[in-house]
């Protein structure tokens, strides 16, 4: 693992004029590039070593780096998951290799199933806390302390400073920003009536098939961890219920995401160093 980090570090490196403090995944739909003032690179994730292919149609499938203000951001547009067929490693392969790159906090994005019923579909909702029900662990095995501890906290999963000062950009920039649980299950199809109801009486207020693994592997980097959902469908109480297409999420999260990159932006301007 060392060594193909090691290599993928490298390559990225060649591409960056100034070390990345910051790095971005874009979930489904989101694939926005208004953050950045310049555009360095896109470099496809077949042509960076040892990165596996997202198999996602609304997902680019590719790293931009540029930047914003004169710091240089890394954006993953588009990422891997569990149901495409990979291990938990290699999903979160990219968020592994962050900490040598010199990144100190990641944003996690994702659309997501709304089951706190006063959630509509279109909010943006700020993670505080998970629930993982993935059937893999990307630390199950043998442990390298060199890339971190063998049993990592996650009492503070989500950056609390960073909670409490979206809420402020909230408040100032008149967008609304709801706060909650994320719950993540392993996909690709979407839950029973049933499991919603279990799901939002086990606490979730979000439900997606993302995030959860790259964020135990940041926290496990010592990396912060910011995260987004944007709301796609309403799935809780069961009369709220539609059926729902990959098609009809991409729409409804594209209808919000000018307003989650309006706070990342206030947040990369204000709160950055």
């Amino acid at each position: 693992m060392i060594e193909k980090i090691n290599e993928t570090v490298r390559f990225i490196q060649s591409f960056c004029p100034e070390i990345p403090r910051i790095a971005m995944v874009f979930g489904s739909g989101i694939s926005s590039e208004a953050l950045l003032d310049q555009v360095f690179a896109r470099l496809p994730y077949n042509k960076i070593p040892h990165f596996a292919i997202s198999t996602v149609k609304n997902h680019k499938g590719e790293l931009v780096i540029g930047e914003r203000a004169g710091k240089t951001l890394l954006l993953f547009s588009g990422r891997l998951h569990y149901y495409e067929g990979y291990s938990a490693k290699e999903i979160t392969y990219p968020v592994r290799i962050l900490k040598d790159l010199g990144v100190e906090q990641l944003i996690l994005t994702n659309a997501a199933g709304g089951v706190n019923p006063d959630f509509n579909a279109g909010d943006i909702m700020q993670i505080s806390d998970h629930i993982n029900l993935f059937p893999d662990h990307p630390l199950r095995g043998k442990n390298d302390e060199r890339l971190g501890p063998r049993f990592p906290d996650m009492l503070h999963a989500y950056n609390p400073e960073f909670l409490v000062q979206m809420e402020t950009l909230s408040t100032t920039l008149d967008i609304p920003l709801r706060k909650g649980v994320y719950l993540a299950s392993q996909g690709p199809s979407l839950e029973t009536p049933a499991e919603y109801t279990m799901m939002r009486f086990m606490g979730a207020d979000a439900v997606g098939m993302s995030t959860v693994l790259e964020t135990i592997v940041a926290v496990h980097s010592g990396i912060k961890v910011n995260g987004f959902s944007v709301i796609s469908n309403e799935c809780f109480p069961i009369e709220r219920i539609v059926e729902t297409s990959e098609q009809d999420v991409v729409d409804m999260v594209k209808k919000s995401e000018d307003r989650l990159m309006q706070l990342v932006a206030a947040w990369l301007d204000n709160y950055c160093p």
